[in-house]
């Protein structure tokens, strides 16, 4: 509304949305990306709204009304299009049972390791995702420790899961950026899994503390 109010078009990264929740209106543009939803690698979905002012930054011509060079990626258009409504089909079945086990994270991390911090909104939340953050403990250190017993997580942003500086994104919300840790569950997640990873969390959290001098 704010944009819509100053006359300034609004990008959305709809990146791990798409497919798994309805995404709200009122974007002029929106992005995504079709391996999130099973659809083929390496394609890219753009939306542009009618009436939306754009102009492509790759080159131009004749073609395609001048929004790509060359001809457009048919087959892969059509296998990203039709994975997307396979999969937003799967997930209003699968989603429900997915954010139930996030509920369950975001509840029991906090009372089985002590200085946790559950970041992001308890309801208006992806299904599948949740994101934690443990004080006196480095991101990256905890990831290899999860690792090394069999959970593949992530820290920080996605855009920022490569580099050591702290997420901008946990920056501005004001939360705990360090020792941070970002689960996110696939569509054949268990109950199990995600009690054997909480079976895990205050160990793996304590043997760091020790190591790094904190005994509380």
């Amino acid at each position: 509304e704010a944009c819509r109010a100053a006359r300034v078009p609004l990008l959305v990264d709809a990146a791990q949305s798409a497919g798994r929740a309805p995404i709200p209106g009122g974007w002029s543009l929106l992005t995504a990306s079709a391996h999130k939803w099973g659809g083929p690698p390496g394609v890219g979905v753009l939306v542009v709204r009618k009436n939306t002012r754009w102009r492509s930054p790759l080159p131009e011509d004749e073609r395609e009304s001048r929004r790509v060079p060359g001809f457009e990626n048919v087959p892969g258009i059509v296998a990203a299009a039709a994975a997307l409504e396979a999969y937003g089909a799967e997930m209003e079945r699968d989603g429900p049972r997915l954010s139930a086990l996030v509920d369950l994270i975001r509840e029991r991390a906090p009372r089985l390791v002590d200085d946790v911090e559950v970041i992001g909104h308890p309801v208006e939340r992806l299904p599948h995702l949740v994101t934690f953050s443990c004080l006196y403990v480095e991101g990256e250190a905890l990831l290899t420790e999860l690792d090394r017993l069999g959970f593949e997580v992530s820290s920080g942003s996605s855009c920022t899961a490569d580099t050591l500086r702290p997420s901008h994104v946990l920056e501005a919300m004001g939360v705990i950026t360090h020792g941070n840790v970002r689960v996110s569950l696939s569509r054949g997640t268990r109950a199990a899994d995600v009690d054997r990873f909480l079976a895990v969390l205050p160990g793996a959290v304590h043997r760091l503390r020790q190591t790094s001098g904190v005994t509380g």
